[in-house]
């Protein structure tokens, strides 16, 4: 919801999602993704710099700090200087304090090809930071290589004039169902690892061609998601077997499901519900033809947009809620950081986001080699799975805060052997 100010500024308050992020906030955790393009030629830091320059004011609610009220949180505009392109560091994802940074939420980085976006959740989803970071990319190579590349897709045009449901909270707009359908609440097995230090994000990515995973996912009759959710189970249900439990619980992955594709909206803000497909293995053992069932019926029956409607009204009720409105922001946080600790945040075994098949305009395609994708550090100790593909080239990315990679090692190994050929990068200091 937009609120002039002094005439000419205008503050936007938190989205339905963005709400949760601030009051996850710890010195140690940030709820930061990260988005990054590997172009085919080293990156030139001062054009990239003029790029950015060119391309934030675009995005007014990229371009923003958050401001703390009374009884919410709002982004306001950032006149300050910044941000400042700055060279990769080793471990991404880094918690992002409201004050520092000169109060950007955002942050660009560049190493030999490579240009990546880091952004703070409050701000929008992975659709909005795809958007800034192909438009930032688009700049820069129009910079570089005089190649002139048409705004279309996620390249948008920096001298237009946002369109105004480009800055609506779209969550609003949808929350329109007759019936708040209860959220799933059950206490879900968690990997139990050594915690990294302070600041210690462990990434391996598996790099593969994208008519190998399809034709593995064929064999089971499954879409890709279907068959690597499939995959991230039996890995999670492998560990929990290693581990010689007393007592085994359900596994289950938190997966976003993006819901602009279900509701027509141009938001680049935070438009995403979650869905948690998985498995009892207290109902037996299952075999992966099974599991891979499973997810399917799950996924099918839930990635519908009555019931995807309902999950949003439920997530709307709370904050439309006369009596919360009047609440102190102090209390709500309390009582939300409460309720994900607690409850939400032991709904899944693990996350995995599939941000599918990238397009890019075709004046660009001859620059661009790949595209990664970090959900970011896990706010417990777990590891979080997020894929992306380009042409033929996917590429999954795990990123956990714990030294063992065991999930990591079965999820590749079972790859392999349904005949995916997987190259691993890591950030590790030895491979694993």
């Amino acid at each position: 919801m937009p609120m002039e100010h002094k005439n000419t500024e205008v503050w936007y308050r938190l989205d339905l999602s963005a709400i949760v992020y601030p009051t996850l906030q710890r010195r140690d955790f940030s709820s930061v993704y990260r988005l990054s393009v590997v172009l085919k030629e080293e990156i030139d830091p001062e054009m990239m710099q003029q790029a950015v320059d060119l391309v934030m004011p675009r995005f007014p609610t990229y371009k923003a700090a958050i401001r703390k009220g009374v009884f919410w949180r709002y982004l306001e505009p950032n006149n300050r200087p910044g941000p400042f392109v700055q060279p990769d560091v080793k471990n991404p994802c880094q918690p992002m304090h409201f004050k520092g940074n000169n109060r950007y939420l955002v942050r660009f980085y560049y190493y030999g090809g490579r240009i990546a976006l880091e952004a703070h959740h409050s701000l929008g989803d992975g659709t909005g930071g795809m958007c800034l970071l192909m438009t930032v990319t688009a700049q820069y190579l129009q910079l570089k290589e005089r190649v002139h590349i048409r705004p279309e897709g996620f390249v948008l045009d920096p001298g237009s004039k946002p369109d105004p449901e480009e800055l609506e909270d779209a969550y609003m707009r949808y929350a329109n169902a007759r019936v708040c359908p209860p959220r799933p609440q059950e206490k879900t097995y968690r990997v139990r690892g050594t915690k990294e230090p302070f600041y210690t994000l462990n990434i391996v990515d598996g790099i593969m061609s994208v008519s190998q995973v399809m034709q593995a996912a064929k064999r089971y009759q499954a879409t890709i998601t279907e068959y690597l959710n499939a995959v991230l189970i039996a890995a999670m249900l492998q560990k929990q077997e290693q581990e010689h439990r007393r007592r085994q619980l359900p596994v289950k992955i938190a997966m976003p499901v993006n819901l602009r594709r279900f509701f027509p909206s141009k938001t680049l803000r935070n438009f995403i519900t979650m869905i948690y497909p998985g498995v009892d293995p207290r109902l037996g053992e299952y075999t992966f033809p099974e599991i891979v069932r499973q997810v399917q019926h799950y996924m099918r029956y839930h990635l519908d947009e009555k019931q995807l409607r309902g999950d949003i009204t439920t997530n709307a009720a709370t904050q439309r809620h006369p009596l919360i409105r009047v609440v102190p922001l102090f209390i709500k946080d309390f009582v939300v950081r409460q309720f994900y600790t607690k409850v939400q945040d032991k709904n899944s075994s693990a996350g995995l986001t599939n941000m599918g098949a990238l397009q890019v305009p075709d004046s660009m395609t001859p620059y661009i080699e790949r595209f990664d994708i970090y959900m970011g550090q896990p706010f417990s100790s777990r590891t979080n799975c997020a894929i992306i593909s380009y042409g033929d080239v996917l590429t999954i990315n795990f990123a956990s805060s714990i030294i063992e990679a065991d999930v990591e090692r079965y999820f590749f190994r079972r790859l392999v052997r349904d005949g995916i050929h997987v190259k691993i990068e890591s950030n590790r200091s030895q491979e694993e």
